[in-house]
């Protein structure tokens, strides 16, 4: 039976697989979807294999398997849609009800942004989101001790940006500070004053 049953799948997916595949590429414009339409519309076949009528009408059959998988993915996609489209919304409202505190200097952002992207994600998750490094450690998938020597290089590399600017008493001051009365690219370095 197992292997009569296989034989009349096959059977059915040779014969039909280029009705099915230009019945669903005329319908969708993007050839992952097709593939994975017509892939969905023979896994029904063969699941319902024994409700798949003989000779041609087999080929009417697909088409309708194949048009109500169609239909599927195109309610998915627009949910999809709009569901990204609410978040998108809700995000955006919700950044514009909070905005990012700026820093009373200008030189402390831009020291800030004149660094490499890893140092800034490094002080990011250290200083904005409070990690410490064992935590920092599970978010970059590294070990402690690699994010304690990174961490400590990008201090020093925030540090020395801005003395460059001209801002590295602001260091000092950063640090008796409230840390809520700082932007967060003044909360980061850990550095005594005079020390390079």
């Amino acid at each position: 039976m197992g292997n009569e049953r296989s034989a009349r799948f096959e059977e059915l997916y040779e014969t039909h697989l280029g009705h099915v595949t230009g019945y669903v590429r005329r319908r969708t414009g993007d050839a992952d979807d097709a593939a994975d339409v017509i892939a969905e519309t023979f896994l029904v076949a063969w699941r319902r294999l024994d409700d798949v009528p003989p000779g041609d009408e087999a080929r009417f059959y697909l088409y309708g398997v194949a048009r109500r998988t169609l239909a599927n993915l195109r309610r998915g996609q627009r949910r999809y849609r709009d569901l990204t489209a609410r978040i998108g919304r809700n995000l955006a409202r919700d950044l514009a009800a909070t905005p990012l505190p700026e820093p009373d200097r200008p030189e402390i952002g831009a020291a800030f942004r004149a660094l490499p992207e890893g140092d800034r994600e490094l002080l990011g998750l250290a200083s904005w989101e409070g990690l410490d490094n064992g935590q920092i450690a599970t978010v970059l998938g590294v070990s402690r001790n690699a994010v304690r020597i990174r961490l400590h290089r990008a201090r020093r590399r925030f540090a020395r940006e801005l003395d460059r600017r001209g801002a590295g008493h602001m260091v000092a001051s950063a640090s008796a500070a409230p840390p809520d009365r700082l932007a967060p690219e003044a909360r980061v370095p850990s550095r005594k004053v005079g020390s390079a």
